[in-house]
C-alpha cells in the first residue's frame, strides 16, 4: 500500500471511512467490504451515527495484508497469519522489500540482456528470426541454471573479452569437440597425450568463459548435459553424457604442462 500522506500512524486518533480509505489506498469499496466479510480487515472504530472507521492499528494491518499478498499468499492464509500474531508488521515488511530487491535485480537483468540484442542489431542492422528464438532459448535455459549473480559474472566476462574472441571461441567449440568425438570413436585413453592436449584446450576455453568460478562452471555442465538439443540448435557438435563422462576422465588425471 502507498503511504498515505498526513493519514495517521498506528495509534493516531484520526480515523477513515470506507470510502475515504478506498480513494486514498486506491483499493476499492467494494474490496474494502469483501475484506470485512471475512474477517480480513475489519474496522475497528464507529462513528457517532454508527459509520465502521478504520483507525491506525488498521492501517498497519491493511500494509500487512498488502505486502503478504505481493508475497504471493491467499487471502484466507494472510487472515489467519495476522491473527495468529506469528509474524510482526517489521518481518512483514522486510520479506515483501526482499521481494521487491529480486524483482528489481531480475528486471536489472533483463534491461542488461534487452541491451546487448539492441547493440547486435545496431552493428548488423538487422537479425533473423531463427537467431531470435535461439537467443529465447538460450535465455531461458541459462536463467534455470545459473543465479542472477553468476548471469552478471557471465556478462561482465563477455564484455572484457570483447565480441572478436566471443566469435572465436565459439568457432573452436566445434572443431574441439569433433576431435575429442574422434578419439571416443577411436577408443583412446583418456591419459594418453593426445585426449590430455585436448582436455588442456577444454579447460582453457572453459575457464575463458567462467572466470574461474567453479559455481558457473558447474551450471556450464549441467546446460550441456541436460539440453542436448541446446548444443545442436547453437551447432557446437555432439555433446552428450558420455562426452562430458569421458572429459572428466580426461581432466583428472590431466597434469601442468612442463
Amino acid at each position: 500500500m502507498t503511504a498515505i500522506p498526513g493519514e495517521p500512524a498506528a495509534g493516531s486518533g484520526r480515523r477513515l471511512k470506507v470510502g475515504q480509505l478506498a480513494r486514498r489506498s486506491g483499493l476499492t469499496v467494494r474490496t474494502l467490504h469483501h475484506w470485512h466479510e471475512i474477517g480480513l480487515l475489519v474496522p475497528s472504530c464507529r462513528s457517532a451515527s454508527g459509520h465502521r472507521l478504520y483507525d491506525g492499528r488498521d492501517l498497519l494491518r491493511l500494509q500487512q495484508i498488502l505486502s503478504l499478498r505481493q508475497l504471493g499468499f491467499p487471502l484466507e492464509q494472510v487472515r489467519d497469519l495476522l491473527d495468529a500474531g506469528r509474524l510482526s508488521p517489521l518481518r512483514v515488511v522486510e520479506a515483501h522489500l526482499e521481494r521487491v530487491r529480486e524483482q528489481l535485480s531480475a528486471q536489472q537483468e533483463l534491461v542488461a540482456r534487452l541491451e546487448h540484442v539492441a547493440s547486435r542489431l545496431r552493428a548488423a542492422g538487422t537479425v533473423s528470426a531463427d537467431d531470435l528464438i535461439l537467443a529465447v532459448e538460450a535465455t531461458r535455459m541459462y536463467e534455470n541454471y545459473y543465479t542472477p549473480e553468476q548471469l552478471g559474472q557471465i556478462r561482465a566476462r563477455g564484455e572484457l573479452l570483447g565480441e572478436a574472441r566471443i566469435r572465436e571461441v565459439e568457432a573452436e567449440w566445434p572443431r574441439l569437440i569433433a576431435e575429442v568425438r574422434s578419439q571416443m570413436d577411436a577408443g583412446a585413453d583418456p591419459a594418453s597425450d593426445t585426449v590430455q592436449a585436448l582436455a588442456r584446450r577444454w579447460q582453457a576455453l572453459v575457464d575463458e568463459f567462467t572466470g574461474g568460478d567453479p559455481g558457473i562452471e558447474q551450471g556450464v555442465a549441467k546446460v550441456w548435459k541436460n539440453e542436448p538439443d541446446l548444443a545442436q540448435k547453437h551447432r557446437i557438435g555432439s555433446l552428450d553424457g558420455a562426452m562430458f563422462e569421458f572429459m572428466g576422465r580426461a581432466l583428472a588425471v590431466m597434469k601442468p604442462e612442463g
